[in-house]
């Protein structure tokens, strides 16, 4: 699959992230690295603006920074990368423990690395909406229907998830 197909993939269908549990490691990866970079990059945007607009008003940060403009940018974007990555793996991480409950409920086989990938791709649209939510101004609002919807969506996925084969009959012995 490529980052297009996956990116599709993540934001409309649950089969198709399902069966991203069997996609090799690196291209689940290489996926959410884009994806990090691409809210890095929006998120500095954002910040460089932010700070250009405060600048103004202040003197004082105006005269701070005209020395050490040059440095101020390359580490705050660095700063944004390393701490977006850590929040994005976290998020997944904790998402991925949900779906690996979901597959022990609805009765399916699955394994936690094969729900990670899974998570991967269900938090994509999720956290975009979420993106869009908070410029809008819901904050709190922003941050649970991204909860709830990629849990939702985790829960769809683990539909299509193999079934597990019937056990043991309860009251026999295994000998």
């Amino acid at each position: 699959m490529t980052m297009y197909q996956l990116f599709k993939a993540a934001l409309k269908e649950p089969k198709k992230q399902a069966a991203a549990r069997v996609l090799p490691i690196g291209k689940v990866l290489k996926f959410v690295f884009l994806f990090i970079a691409i809210l890095t990059a929006a998120a500095f945007i954002g910040l460089v603006g932010g700070l250009s607009r405060a600048g103004s008003g202040m003197e004082g940060y105006a005269e701070f920074t005209s020395g050490i403009g040059w440095l101020l940018y390359p580490f705050a974007l660095f700063m944004l990368f390393v701490t977006t990555t850590v929040y994005h793996f976290a998020k997944i991480s904790i998402f991925a423990l949900f779906g690996l409950g979901f597959l022990k409920a609805r009765r399916r086989k699955g394994e936690y690395r094969h729900v990670w990938r899974t998570a991967s791709l269900a938090v994509t649209g999720p956290t975009l909406l979420s993106v869009l939510l908070d410029l809008a101004g819901f904050g709190f609002w922003a941050s649970a229907a991204m909860v709830l919807l990629t849990l939702w969506l985790l829960w769809q996925d683990a539909s299509f998830y193999p079934k597990m084969p019937p056990g043991p009959p309860a009251s026999s012995p295994v000998r």
